[in-house]
């Protein structure tokens, strides 16, 4: 563990001075981060030498990091970092000389809030990372300014790549162009390609391929390449070309969420679902889901009526409705459910079903068919599932039901969806969203067994849309994300690709997903 030392803000800048060889490397550099708390608090005010500006992560949530280029590679012999109120009681500073493998320079273990100013250190490389692993508040991360010296290359390695040539634009959809180009060469090696698009770098590829995805229909883009080796020497710019992405609809917008409405109403303070009904109402959705459990305990139509109408019932126009294991405490069993919902909670004649929008195909599940233990699976169901997959001719699909296979919420992985989960995984689904654990997961595209396949789905257990809260377990391997949080599904879908995010109740956004292409 390296001590804190105590500076007062007007000694940062001058402390320089403290080691003559040195020099400031980060200031205006560029900054990359895991997340920020909102567009006002960017990585780059963590370089921007003012003491009256600063990053911040996302709140409540373990780890987070900020990145530093340094632009070339150099000498590291000190860190200083200026904390804001939300400071680390842990956390490491991480050198890399690509970007992407990081070694350890330093590791506090006792943060104080103060000053930190990190000395002694021998580390070499690029890049310069904070990784913040323990939160002293229920904040996230921030500082007002975080400063890296030491002395730049001057000898060694001083020359670039060459060129890379032949680039050329491979499959463009309306949202994203695949792009390939010939190997450069160095005396020493190539480190990784910058793709530039208009001019400006947009990512580091490490092999001479890479698709940018997130891009507007029928919109003329420019690209070139350029090599860098290891030392941080960055070749010319290769021959840019103009690449015109495919016409598409615009996409929209749906909002979900489940386990929704408790036995509360505005009158009190802490009931949740009327805040998670004004979140979609800002949202504006062209489309509601739900993945069950959207009345508790053992819903009525009076409790209905009283509760959930009173906030989301605001959208059941349109709204998909899901039932979950509450509905069916009801006597008869989704009597209430089905009263109150009517027509559109078998709008195919049955609980599951499915419906269309824009290039998409949604398919509705009711997953108590498949949770009963004593009973054997209902084969109507699988049987319409696989036929309903089978006839679909949009190019992307997502399913949502109320039991999730996989969940590092209170009641975890749920053996009883395995025949759902490996239909959707055979059946190429794009997007799986689930309730049942009041928290809120997101995990990487899965195969069948779990493991991580950018050919699998990607769940989402979006349980968190007001029903108390539940202890999280230890996350999968391939958990991206996982908040014990309240908040609203907000799903973004083109023709070809969707992205998601987390809105909590405060209209922040806590997690936001890749966009992903449809497969």
């Amino acid at each position: 563990m390296l001590a804190a030392v105590v500076l007062l803000p007007s000694a940062i800048a001058a402390a320089a001075t403290t080691q003559t060889a040195d020099v400031l490397l980060s200031q205006g550099k560029t900054v990359a981060t895991s997340t920020t708390e909102s567009s006002s608090y960017p990585g780059a005010k963590a370089v921007d030498g003012s003491t009256t500006t600063r990053w911040a992560s996302a709140e409540g949530a373990d780890p987070q990091w900020l990145r530093i280029d340094l632009g070339q590679s150099a000498s590291i012999h000190r860190v200083v970092l200026d904390w804001e109120a939300a400071y680390a009681k842990k956390y490491r500073i991480e050198v890399s000389d690509d970007g992407t493998s990081f070694t350890t320079a330093a590791t506090v273990d006792a943060g104080d809030g103060k000053v930190d100013d990190l000395g002694g250190l021998t580390a070499r490389g690029r890049f310069v990372r904070f990784v913040g692993l323990t939160r002293a508040t229920s904040y996230g991360y921030s500082f007002w300014e975080m400063q890296v010296f030491g002395t730049t290359d001057s000898s060694g390695d001083t020359q670039a790549p060459t060129t890379p040539a032949g680039l050329t634009a491979g499959t463009t959809t309306a949202t994203s162009v695949a792009l390939t180009w010939g190997a450069a060469t160095d005396d020493v090696g190539v480190a990784g390609y910058d793709v530039l698009r208009n001019g400006t770098a947009v990512a580091t590829s490490a092999t001479t391929s890479y698709t940018d995805t997130g891009l507007t229909p029928d919109t003329p883009y420019t690209y070139a390449v350029r090599a860098r080796d290891t030392a941080g020497n960055a070749s010319p710019a290769s021959t840019p070309i103009t690449v015109k992405t495919a016409a598409g609809s615009p996409g929209f917008v749906l909002a979900a969420a489940g386990d929704i409405a408790e036995h509360c109403t505005a009158s009190s303070s802490s009931c949740a679902h009327v805040k998670t009904a004004k979140l979609v109402e800002q949202i504006n959705p062209a489309a509601v889901l739900t993945m069950g459990d959207n009345q508790y305990d053992e819903p009525t139509l009076a409790d209905f009526k009283n509760y959930y109408d009173k906030t989301w019932g605001k959208f059941k126009s349109i709204t998909h409705p899901t039932p979950g294991n509450h509905e069916s405490y009801s006597s008869p069993k989704f009597k209430s459910y089905e009263d109150y919902f009517g027509a559109i909670a078998k709008p195919q004649g049955q609980r599951y079903y499915s419906w269309e929008m824009g290039n998409w195909h949604f398919v509705a599940l009711d997953s108590n068919d498949f949770v009963t233990h004593d009973e054997f699976a209902e084969p109507p169901q699988i049987t319409w599932l696989k036929q309903d997959l089978a006839k679909n001719t949009k190019g992307c699909v997502a399913a949502y039901f109320h039991h999730p296979r996989w969940s590092s919420g209170d009641h975890g992985d749920n053996k009883d969806s395995i025949e759902l989960w490996n239909l959707m995984v055979a059946d190429k689904v794009d997007l799986v969203l689930n309730g049942h654990d009041h928290d809120y997961e997101r995990f990487v595209p899965q195969n069948a067994d779990g493991k991580a396949d950018a050919n699998g789905p990607v769940e989402i257990v979006g349980g968190s849309g007001g029903a108390d809260l539940y202890d999280l377990s230890p996350a999968h391997a391939t958990t991206a994300k996982l908040l014990k949080t309240y908040g609203v599904l907000k799903l973004s879908m083109t023709d070809t690709s969707f992205q998601t995010q987390l809105i909590g109740v405060d209209g922040k956004v806590l997690d936001s997903s890749p966009t992903y292409t449809c497969h």
